[in-house]
């Protein structure tokens, strides 16, 4: 049974403990009501029968106690189920209208509603979130598609003047190549980006070398390293791993991409992939530019880059991505960094 199971199953326990509770309370409070109500009528016909003897028969006592028994649990019921359940109908109707922003009262005497009340306002407030992130994700997508959109654009008409030297045509074309790149590579992230954040993902985990599909990754950022004139020092172990190969190809891939663009002319990135316990630890760290701490909070939001002068160079999916993927690998990811003293990322992920 996987973890995901296993915390369903204990919800559903949960839910059906609560509900037995529930019942149970129901229960008691009606045996309770009606005894407080009989209680009442018996010490009312005593007193009456007591000082003005008995002026009405024993079946309009049992009338009279009939009707405020009934007429104290309707009461009851609707003080403490109906009208909680009606302002739950009313804001359950608000949100299908798509107003997130309803919420309950989490006051009540049962705890059950109180919870029902709560879970709401969770389930409410994160739907408002959703719909705040997806607003975000689609303004933020426009404008991605609309940069290298116009740029291509802007080269094009310039491509269109017959007196351009022929230099000046490669570098436009080259100018175009480059946007019309960007725009293949913003496309395969988000529907990649996606595909992980739906759970869509549909390939199979297989048994391969860890170390060496890191050196792959090294080896296919070859052109960028070697023009920045970086060193790597590198210390990994041979570690066999079983998971999503060409998912996790995109994470050492991102990661070391990420460590040479913001890493000093001549600078030094070291890499490290070490067992750790029942888990392995890959490690890449930088003598790069750094970030702050209010930067760190932000580098897995999808489309921030910390460092605007490399904009061109990336679409800010990158770590959203890896994120995601280290974490349906059952891993987690950490980062740490300093402003002028380089970032380090951590990967962790569980060997079985």
């Amino acid at each position: 049974m996987t973890k995901q199971e296993k915390k369903n199953l204990k919800k559903r326990k949960k839910t059906e403990k609560s509900g037995l509770h529930m019942r149970v309370y129901f229960v008691l409070l009606v045996f309770l009501i009606l005894g407080a109500a009989v209680i009442a009528v018996v010490l009312v016909e005593y007193i009456v029968k007591k000082y003005w003897g008995d002026p009405l028969p024993t079946a309009a006592w049992l009338l009279i106690a009939g009707t405020v028994i009934a007429g104290g649990i309707s009461l009851w019921v609707n003080i403490e189920f109906l009208q909680p359940f009606t302002k739950i109908s009313r804001a359950m109707n608000r949100i299908k209208k798509g107003e997130f922003d309803a919420r309950l009262e989490e006051k009540s005497n049962i705890q059950e509603i109180r919870d029902i009340c709560q879970n709401f306002n969770m389930m409410a407030k994160g739907l408002q979130s959703i719909v705040v992130l997806q607003n975000d994700f689609v303004s933020n997508v426009s404008h991605e598609f609309k940069t290298p959109l116009n740029a291509i654009e802007g080269y094009v008409t310039l491509l269109e003047d017959r007196s351009l030297s022929l230099e000046e045509q490669e570098e436009y074309v080259e100018k175009i190549l480059l946007n019309t790149h960007r725009l293949s590579e913003l496309v395969g992230n988000i529907l990649l980006l996606s595909k992980v954040e739906n759970q869509a993902v549909q390939e199979k985990k297989n048994s391969y070398r860890l170390d060496e599909q890191v050196r792959q990754a090294i080896f296919s950022l070859e052109n960028k390293w070697t023009e920045r004139e970086i060193e790597f020092d590198i210390d990994m172990d041979d570690i066999h791993y079983e998971g999503y190969e060409s998912m996790m190809m995109h994470v050492w891939t991102n990661l070391i991409d990420n460590a040479i663009k913001f890493s000093k002319k001549g600078g030094m990135i070291h890499i490290s992939l070490k067992p750790k316990g029942a888990d392995l630890q890959f490690v890449v760290k930088d003598n790069g530019v750094g970030m702050s701490e209010a930067e760190l909070e932000h580098i897995y939001d999808k489309f921030y880059q910390a460092d605007t002068s490399h904009r061109s160079e990336g679409n800010g999916l990158g770590l959203s991505l890896v994120r995601r993927i280290v974490r349906i690998s059952g891993g987690q990811i950490s980062a740490e960094s300093e402003p002028g003293a380089g970032s380090s990322f951590s990967v962790i992920l569980p060997m079985k």
